[in-house]
């Protein structure tokens, strides 16, 4: 007989978990089903905790749930990952040149001590943690940003896409880029030079889209982004499709 968890909270945590595991692995695949009878009979529980992650899951991107169907994993394309990225480098590189002026020293030192904990984070290949704190970093600027509006668009379009976010740190060397990527962007925070902040914030976010569509790391991000397919191993792990 099955344990149930005794908080309600973290056992709904731990289904999140578990299936945005699967999903980033690639051991549940785009289109599959993710049945709520069998993680009911897994954890023990009644079926309302399991429909609240599902709901969770859904507005991150992770699950589509299909009335009759079920909880099914979402499906992206590439049209998909560069409309987000657009969208994304476009919201926060306005962020950025609105923040530029307003950071405090204090905000810009608390960023750099955000980001060195990104480097040691990146040295042990920390994904799960790293993501949380790259969150920290960005959400400070968009906050010193002062317009609650824009706040409020780059979080709404953000959550949405967060398994996009995450899958693109997973890639190799992924994360040690971001962090040289965010010493630049801190530079140019100090100098208060807003034009080459945004460019750089904007520069970020479509670098994140090109190395999912590429399904690699480069060193750098192509001036042009031209049409690519969309990689086959991203398909093949249930990434994209």
């Amino acid at each position: 007989m099955k344990k149930p968890m005794e908080k309600h909270l973290t056992l709904r945590e731990k289904i999140l978990e578990n299936i945005r595991d699967a999903i980033i692995s690639g051991s549940l695949k785009a289109g599959s089903r993710v049945s709520e009878p069998e993680l009911a009979e897994r954890y023990g529980i009644s079926r309302t905790p399991i429909r609240e992650a599902f709901r969770q899951l859904e507005s991150e991107g992770y699950l589509t749930v299909i009335p009759r169907r079920g909880a099914v994993v979402s499906e992206f394309n590439q049209k998909d990952v560069e409309e987000f990225y657009a969208i994304k480098a476009i919201l926060e590189g306005y962020a950025a040149r609105c923040a530029c002026d307003k950071l405090t020293n204090k905000e810009l030192d608390r960023l750099q001590a955000i980001n060195n904990r990104l480097a040691d984070l990146a040295s042990h290949n920390d994904v799960k943690t790293f993501f949380k704190i790259h969150n920290d970093f960005h959400d400070l600027f968009i906050k010193a940003a002062d317009n609650e509006k824009l706040r409020e668009l780059i979080t709404s379009v953000v959550n949405r896409f967060q398994r996009l976010r995450l899958m693109s740190l997973s890639l190799p060397e992924r994360m040690t880029i971001s962090v040289q990527e965010h010493e630049k962007i801190i530079e140019a925070f100090r100098r208060r030079d807003a034009a080459t902040a945004e460019a750089l914030v904007r520069l970020n976010a479509e670098y994140g889209g090109r190395v999912l569509v590429d399904g690699r790391t480069p060193t750098a991000l192509p001036a042009q982004a031209g049409d690519k397919a969309v990689s086959p191993q991203l398909v093949g792990q249930g990434w994209l499709h």
